[in-house]
């Protein structure tokens, strides 16, 4: 049993990757039938929804924790990281300026070390430059055609989403919270501001068919629900740096599932960029793997409460 548990978060990562990689692909079927701004809403409610059963259901609380530390967490993991990775979408199209939010390990890795403690060492840092390399490579911001202007909402969204990240880390140091109520709560708060931009910014209606009620759902229980409490889940397991590169794997999914889907041609870089991506990920398994042997008995998590 206790080997099962030693590889739950790498499962959970796994799901994770695969599952928003390939809502990139959804995204863009979804953006077909609404609106930006509405999209990003009507997906925040579902999800928020979607959380409120799923805490109930389960019998847990739904009180709100640590009303502050919540309340900053939704509005910089889920506002201000939608809100800007929508903008971004609207600015400079689906492609590579959105992508410049899985930056995000970089800005974690820096805020991380000050703020948290955490520090890259020894071979951690052959992982790390491997897989943020293979990053560099598939962006290519050397090659980046888009306005100055998305290029800062990518990134704003990409600091939001580390930002969000820091504090979930140092509110679980302190702090003994369901992760599930926490995400439902987070999701709640983060929805408010994301309805009413889109009721506040001009759009188009939703087209509400059957095929995008479908997009929607899955999106909004998978995508946004699901893995955010995944998310939540590996960084309560794992340094937030380690977390913040082995979500790095979601790009690669989204350029495959892409790739595929749409029958477009792999480039030389992204082909370098994946591999270097894979490399440093195995190297953090490894590396993972080997520190889990020498100290069978890890520190473990401050528990849920129950």
């Amino acid at each position: 049993m206790s080997s099962y548990r030693r590889w739950l978060p790498a499962i959970a990562l796994a799901v994770l990757s695969l599952t928003w990689g390939y809502t990139w692909v959804l995204a863009k079927h979804g953006l077909a039938y609404a609106p930006p701004f509405a999209f990003a809403a009507e997906r925040g409610v579902g999800a928020a929804l979607a959380l409120i059963v799923a805490v109930k259901l389960s019998g847990r609380s739904l009180q709100l924790p640590a009303p502050g530390q919540t309340l900053a967490i939704g509005l910089a993991q889920v506002s201000g990281f939608m809100v800007f990775q929508t903008w971004a979408l609207v600015e400079g199209g689906p492609g590579k300026t959105a992508v410049l939010i899985f930056t995000m390990p970089i800005w974690t890795l820096l805020m991380a070390w000050p703020i948290l403690g955490e520090r890259v060492r020894g071979k951690q840092w052959l992982a790390a430059a491997s897989t943020l390399g293979g990053l560099l490579l598939i962006i290519e911001p050397w090659d980046m055609h888009a306005s100055l202007f998305s290029k800062f909402l990518g990134l704003m969204a990409a600091l939001c989403w580390a930002m969000g990240t820091i504090l979930i880390k140092r509110l679980r140091s302190t702090t003994p919270v369901d992760l599930l109520t926490l995400t439902a709560w987070q999701m709640v708060i983060g929805a408010v501001p994301l309805v009413l931009l889109a009721l506040l910014v001009p759009e188009r209606a939703t087209e509400w068919t059957p095929s995008y009620v479908g997009i929607l759902a899955f999106m909004s229980v998978a995508s946004t629900a699901m893995c955010w409490w995944l998310w939540i889940y590996i960084l309560d397991r794992v340094p937030a740096w380690e977390a913040s590169l082995s979500v790095l794997g979601t790009p690669v999914v989204a350029i495959l599932s892409s790739r595929l889907t749409f029958g477009e041609e792999f480039k030389t870089g992204e082909i370098a960029g994946i591999l270097l991506i894979g490399g440093g990920l195995a190297l953090l398994s490894m590396l993972g793997w080997a520190a889990s042997r020498r100290n069978p008995v890890a520190k473990k998590p401050i528990p849920e409460p129950s």
